[in-house]
């Protein structure tokens, strides 16, 4: 960088590697208890490196669980919160994307109303309409489903700002290009839109699935089954109040596998994501 001195450099990478320690050592705290046994976490205080019982904890935690979750292990826990996570990221994306699409690329009565109409559901979050949802949910008989995991999630008012704001960017040239050569709409948006929002898809899907992997409140009242827990619901009920009655090297555990696809999705697609916040020509 021209114009900063080395010290400067010094300076900023040693602050950089300070941050990076600070939030990392929680996390690697959180493996080394992972590998240890609960009489040596209950005994303080835990040892800064890993222990013997890696291959046991998560063994048991994968595939055996714990008796606060029903014995219910950390695979069905992952797939079941995976499932609502991407159908929460795939259903928010293209429902966004079909209501932008229509709203910038078609002239219809009360366009703009009802823009406004999805606009003003950034006041009403799903706390606020919590027990109209659940009824219908109830009447509809989808709880403990995974429809009923991601059907009331998946609008979303911020992704479909997000789009029309990219799509009003689109030349008005190039649409009346695509017309001239005899695109359709559907063609228009599949051949050229869709390839042109590659990015912004892709910054979309990662914050989209981190949104859905990380809820708590919705699935803790749509789900009564301890099959159809989400980890997140299963690692507060491995918490007892008492701590000996926790198996805290198992909860450790679960808590290292639900970070580990949020972070895989996040290093996965980074490129894109970066771009996708980024870029500005497209």
């Amino acid at each position: 960088m021209l114009g900063v001195s080395k010290t400067s450099r010094y300076i900023a990478h040693a602050i950089l590697i300070l941050g990076v320690l600070i939030v990392a050592f929680p996390i690697y705290y959180t493996f080394v208890a992972s590998t240890h046994s609960l009489q040596t976490i209950l005994r303080p205080p835990l040892p800064l490196w890993p222990g013997d019982q890696f291959f046991a904890n998560y063994y048991q935690a994968i595939f055996g669980g714990v008796r606060q979750t029903g014995g219910v292990g950390a695979d069905l826990l992952l797939f079941n919160t995976t499932v609502m996570a991407l159908g929460i990221a795939v259903g928010k994306i293209a429902i966004s994307l079909l209501s932008a699409y229509a709203i910038v690329f078609f002239r219809f009565p009360g366009r703009m109303i009802f823009f406004w109409l999805i606009f003003i559901t950034l006041m009403l979050p799903v706390e606020v309409r919590i027990l109209p949802t659940y009824k219908v949910m109830v009447d509809l008989g989808l709880i403990n489903t995974y429809a009923g995991l991601i059907i009331p999630l998946i609008a979303s008012a911020t992704a479909t700002l997000l789009f029309r704001t990219f799509f009003l960017t689109i030349p008005g040239e190039l649409v009346e290009a695509a017309r001239v050569d005899g695109a359709g709409p559907w063609r228009f948006f599949k051949d050229i839109l869709l390839p042109l929002s590659k990015t912004n898809l892709a910054a979309l899907f990662v914050i989209m699935f981190i949104y859905g992997w990380t809820q708590y409140l919705w699935p803790l009242l749509i789900t009564t089954s301890n099959d159809m827990n989400t980890i997140v619901i299963a690692l507060r009920r491995m918490i007892s109040f008492a701590d000996a009655e926790t198996q805290w090297h198992i909860v450790m555990v679960t808590a290292i596998l639900a970070m580990l696809p949020p972070v895989a999705v996040v290093v996965f697609m980074q490129r894109w994501f970066v771009k996708g916040l980024v870029e500005t020509e497209k």
